[in-house]
């Protein structure tokens, strides 16, 4: 889930900002930082699985085995200072995070774009701050398969529901690695209909109608799309699917552990499967004091589902297929540990 800071095995309990740690840095003043933030892309390695493993000294070597984009780019962004978002024209570093825009001077053909294996839907609480959470990571570099919605919009998904899952910890969520073996078994006992001949996702099945009073906004722009993404096959009247439905759409919710209950009861998505990350462990530099370290930033919870994802449900070996899905968080993480070391706060 994205809750700010989504945890690995997340209990419901309250996280300053979000189940997801907030990101709220001033990059100007952490200092100019040339060639030692650059991360090569590592070709010819192939790591079997993701390797983000802490060092005993707190650690500059978190991401050493990633297979990242140049992050040159970033690097002489950050020396400029903030540009302009080209819409709202807002002051920012790197992006803008109410538009999900790059800002001015920023190459296009600089920053990575990741081809993921299914839809990500980020359900975000209205009160969360934009720029405190790394879910805009997401849908800078995935633009094509991932949304992000303000509650109480979001899309219907009963039409679609054995196809989708919702990433958030609770006592009736299942573990990843279980989600496979699940299911087998559900298929197997209650096979599902095929879904009706009307796209389940089209842009009039946003609904808006949790408690909220004001009205969330969504991305016009990418719900247009959604039609192209979910084309309708036909099928006979009564026709079953008995065999296993793999997933096609993930949701993770963006929020504060305090508002995640309104959300997560939403009947939106009660009906959907649950599914928790239990093993994982944070790399947000910002310690939460009493928390476990398996509460992880909504783009790490996006990031270790994908890769397990791939090895769980495209059965090969991961690879880095994923990896630059980390390519603006492996660059803060090293430019702020670099200032806190800087100035003895390193841990």
């Amino acid at each position: 889930m994205s809750c700010r800071e989504h945890c690995g095995k997340l209990k419901y309990q309250k996280i300053n900002p979000s189940p997801f740690p907030r990101m709220s840095v001033n990059l100007e003043n952490t200092g100019s930082i040339k060639g030692e933030l650059h991360t090569d892309s590592k070709k010819n390695e192939k790591p079997e699985r993701p390797c983000l493993q802490v060092d005993e000294q707190g650690g500059s070597d978190f991401f050493k085995d990633l297979i990242l984009a140049s992050q040159t780019v970033l690097e002489t962004v950050q020396q400029k200072g903030r540009s302009k978002c080209p819409k709202c024209q807002s002051s920012r570093m790197f992006y803008c995070y109410s538009c999900f825009l790059l800002v001015d001077g920023v190459n296009a053909d600089k920053i990575p774009q990741v081809k993921l294996p299914l839809k990500i839907d980020i359900i975000k609480h209205p009160n969360e701050t934009d720029g405190k959470s790394t879910a805009v990571h997401a849908k800078l570099l995935a633009q094509d398969d991932v949304n992000i919605y303000t509650y109480p919009c979001m899309p219907e998904y009963k039409d679609i529901s054995n196809e989708v899952a919702v990433v958030f910890p609770g006592p009736k969520s299942i573990a990843l690695d279980d989600l496979p073996k699940y299911l087998s078994t559900i298929a197997g006992k209650k096979p599902q209909p095929t879904k009706s001949s009307k796209n389940a996702l089209s842009h009039e099945n946003i609904t808006c109608e949790g408690p909220e009073l004001k009205r969330a906004k969504y991305d016009h722009k990418h719900q247009q799309s959604l039609d192209e993404e979910n084309p309708v096959k036909e099928q006979n009247v009564g026709e079953m699917e008995t065999h296993p439905t793999p997933l096609k759409r993930v949701i993770f919710i963006d929020s504060t552990w305090n508002q995640t209950n309104k959300i997560i009861t939403d009947e939106r998505l009660q009906e959907l499967l649950h599914v928790e990350l239990r093993s994982q462990k944070t790399h947000f530099w910002r310690k939460q004091k009493g928390k476990p370290d398996t509460y992880l930033a909504t783009i790490e919870a996006i990031y270790y589902f994908l890769a397990d994802y791939h090895r769980l449900f495209l059965k090969e070996n991961y690879n880095g297929e994923y990896d630059n899905l980390l390519f603006f968080y492996s660059f803060m993480h090293k430019l702020i540990n670099k200032a806190k070391d800087a100035a003895g706060k390193l841990n």
